[in-house]
């Protein structure tokens, strides 16, 4: 009993009975407290699911410490920034050489098929129509070969080989056949297509 106090005093009593435990308890929570701040305090890092975030561990890093590149979608973007260079489709010629030697091909389909059209336009002499026409037809199909033999030919390619050569050959067959069929005095007599057109007329 100190100075001053009565062993009567409430007070003094209860400091007394909880004295012991009180400074146990306060000591333990008080060491707690600032191991919990050490550790924190000392650069260890805190994963997510220990303070208490939501999703704490979905985030992942690699061994060097850098984050994980997120994961690329596989669906389509919505707008189309940039498309890849059809098979082929690269310069026909080195690019030192003039603009014009670099398509080559193109220029070789656009030239016969425009001559063909000229032809047909002008009708400069008989029979011009069916040959601007066939010529038209021979265009195109000296595009579908130049698409399979000429590993480059530039801006002729315009899907992949496969589809260029089906386009462009079976256009060009098909023009050629019906200048052939043409009406009247046809260079080439099918048959069936008279016999189709017969049928049809009737």
């Amino acid at each position: 009993m100190g100075a001053g106090t009565s062993p009567a005093d409430p007070a003094s009593a209860g400091r007394e009975a909880d004295g012991p435990d009180s400074a146990a308890e306060g000591g333990s929570t008080a060491t707690g407290n600032t191991e919990a701040d050490g550790g924190a305090e000392a650069g260890r890092p805190v994963s997510g699911s220990e303070a208490g975030e939501p999703g704490g561990g979905a985030t992942s890093a690699e061994p060097g410490g850098e984050a994980a590149a997120p994961r690329r979608s596989r669906r389509f973007p919505l707008f189309t920034r940039d498309t890849a260079r059809p098979e082929g489709g690269g310069r026909a010629a080195p690019g030192d050489a003039p603009a014009p030697a670099r398509q080559w091909p193109l220029l070789t389909v656009l030239c016969t098929a425009g001559a063909g059209l000229l032809i047909v336009a002008l009708d400069p002499f008989a029979e011009a129509f069916r040959i601007g026409t066939v010529l038209i037809g021979a265009a195109l199909i000296a595009g579908a070969v130049l698409r399979w033999v000429v590993p480059s030919v530039g801006m002729l390619a315009v899907r992949s080989r496969f589809t260029d050569l089906v386009t462009y050959g079976l256009m060009g067959t098909l023009i050629v056949l019906l200048a052939l069929v043409a009406q009247p005095k046809p260079w080439l007599d099918v048959p069936i297509l008279e016999d189709a057109v017969r049928f049809t007329i009737r």
